[in-house]
């Protein structure tokens, strides 16, 4: 099967040309940034098989997590819209990096052992292009394979300008509050995020079901710490940073708190 040109909103696009996405990640990077890498790295090498596995990471970016993998011993294939992320994780060890649309894949039915959406989701704005995105997914893993999505929970911003205290300013508050009607995060200017879908996590269980896809798990991947005072420093010693994770973990399936994180994962994978 061949790809397609990736049909992507110009603001994302551009969005992503900045450049601000490898750093927001890493060390040094903000602290809610260096916690989602932290958590999701924390639930992926649980759930993942042993090495080597072959991984499809679709809508990888600049390869954060994909350098990662590669020095775990995973065989790892990026496939990503954004030619500046595509040129910056080609030049990773043990990456192989390509253009591509995660709702058209240039992959062969089951030729991977793990395929990680960790991107594209939130900005896939309608229902049945998440659904393909997904069905692709399953289409190109191998039977008994592990499919990993994250999302945007929908009051991941509503929460983090509460935390800024970004939301008493009246403008802000009126864009904030017209995204929980439906989750629609439309392009605006003022240091607000691209084009995005900000989803429920029951919302992301009904779409992998729609795909054909099992669901194992979900997990928020910062909890509550990101929303708390101090987590600057709490992340800068690792000591303290590992009690965060391990807090982390307590509660990153507990249903009643399971949109109260910024990013949630959902682990499943094909059938059998």
């Amino acid at each position: 099967m061949t790809g397609t040109a990736p049909r992507v909103h110009a603001e994302i696009l551009a969005y992503y040309a900045q450049g601000k996405e490898d750093a927001r990640l890493r060390d040094g990077g903000a602290p809610a940034g260096r916690l989602e890498f932290w958590r999701t790295q924390d639930v992926l090498r649980r759930s993942l098989p042993a090495a080597p596995a072959r991984v499809l990471d679709v809508g990888g970016g600049s390869g954060v997590h994909a350098e990662w993998l590669a020095r775990d011993g995973h065989q790892v294939v990026l496939v990503d819209p954004v030619p500046l992320h595509v040129e910056q994780a080609a030049r990773l060890a043990g990456v192989t990096a390509r253009h591509g649309d995660a709702r058209e894949l240039a992959d062969t039915d089951a030729s991977y052992d793990v395929v990680l959406l960790l991107g594209p989701l939130y900005h896939l704005t309608e229902r049945a292009d998440r659904v393909k995105a997904l069905a692709e997914a399953g289409r190109v893993v191998r039977p008994g394979g592990l499919v990993v999505a994250a999302t945007i929970n929908r009051y991941a911003q509503l929460h983090d300008l509460l935390r800024e205290e970004r939301y008493f300013t009246p403008s802000v508050r009126a864009h904030t509050d017209a995204v929980l009607a439906d989750g629609r995060h439309p392009y605006q200017e003022g240091g607000f995020f691209t084009v995005a879908h900000f989803a429920q996590p029951a919302e992301v269980t009904a779409e992998f079901a729609e795909a054909g896809l099992s669901v194992g798990g979900q997990y928020g991947v910062e909890g509550l710490a990101w929303l708390m005072g101090g987590v600057e420093d709490w992340l800068d010693d690792p000591e303290r940073r590992e009690a965060v994770l391990a807090a982390c973990r307590h509660t990153e399936s507990e249903p009643t708190l399971l949109g109260a994180s910024g990013h949630l994962l959902t682990v499943g994978g094909r059938p059998e």
